[in-house]
């Protein structure tokens, strides 16, 4: 009994720490679950290139979906990714997505949830965990969906989500920072930005949107607005992407590359790569 399935990593449109109020887009850069079950009731979990990971939440979501649509089976789940963990590109809400459909597929229960369903699923175990502060349904629902989402992470409820077509730069500095060690008090602070924010998400004004996000919680968090300034001149939106400490910036490619440059002469990566519309996929 195996599955495997590949879930979309995601930029910040609006970061819902302030307001409940979140706003992601997939990109194409992937996290990758491999789930083999077995009849035993034990589950590992193991995350390549990472033998200290905290490996709590995948094997959580293997549990979980056992739970509701196996017989008690056991077995390893072991994930893969192209982005780093705590970058800020929702690795989490992507092993999550991808641990889950994973593990939908290896019982053959695919069709047994709406996908909707699927990623609230990964995001309640995420609660129950801990590895989130605002439940990030938004990132899940752009990860696990496709395309662009809009999103009340306080009940769960998907607001809007449409297909965009972007190139996107993304800058990952060496430093690690995990989302639920966020100053959430100092975030809530900034809650009429993040009104703004969500008014012109709604407006399909997603560029703009993404760069009042990146301003608004570069401050709040501490973080360099260098990056953000460097391309608001070419790009059409730029952003501190969730908690940091990655940036991302979309708009045609070209104008992108220029950025790169820049952006490249800072320690950490940087590369340029595209919006995502087909979410998580069995493989």
């Amino acid at each position: 009994m195996e599955g495997q399935a590949a879930a979309p990593a995601a930029g910040t449109v609006l970061n819902a720490l302030a307001t409940g109020t979140g706003s992601a887009f997939a990109i194409d850069e992937y996290t990758t679950a491999t789930v083999e079950l077995r009849d035993d009731g034990s589950i590992e979990g193991t995350v390549a290139g990472e033998p200290d990971a905290d490996t709590r939440l995948i094997e959580a979501c293997v549990e979980r979906v056992v739970d509701e649509f196996g017989d008690g089976q056991g077995g390893t789940v072991r994930t893969e990714s192209d982005v780093a963990m705590a970058s800020g590109l929702k690795s989490s809400s992507a092993a999550a997505n991808a641990t889950v459909i994973a593990t939908l597929s290896a019982l053959d229960e695919a069709d047994a949830i709406s996908r909707e369903d699927a990623c609230r699923l990964g995001v309640e175990v995420a609660r129950d965990v801990g590895v989130t502060v605002t439940g990030a349904f938004d990132d899940a629902s752009a990860s696990m969906l496709g395309g662009v989402t809009l999103t009340d992470n306080t009940s769960d409820e998907l607001l809007s989500r449409e297909t965009v077509d972007w190139d996107v730069l993304v800058y990952t500095p060496p430093e690690r920072v995990f989302s639920a060690d966020a100053d959430v008090e100092r975030c809530q602070q900034i809650a009429p930005m993040a009104d703004l924010v969500a008014d012109l998400a709604l407006d399909g004004e997603y560029g703009r949107a993404m760069t009042v996000n990146g301003l608004s919680f570069c401050a709040a968090l501490d973080f360099p607005t260098d990056p953000l300034v460097e391309a608001m001149a070419v790009a059409e939106g730029v952003s501190l992407s969730g908690t940091g400490p990655s940036y991302t910036a979309v708009g045609d490619r070209e104008s992108l590359a220029a950025v790169r440059e820049q952006w490249a002469a800072r320690d950490g990566d940087c590369w340029l790569t595209t919006t995502q519309t087909d979410g998580t996929r069995i493989l």
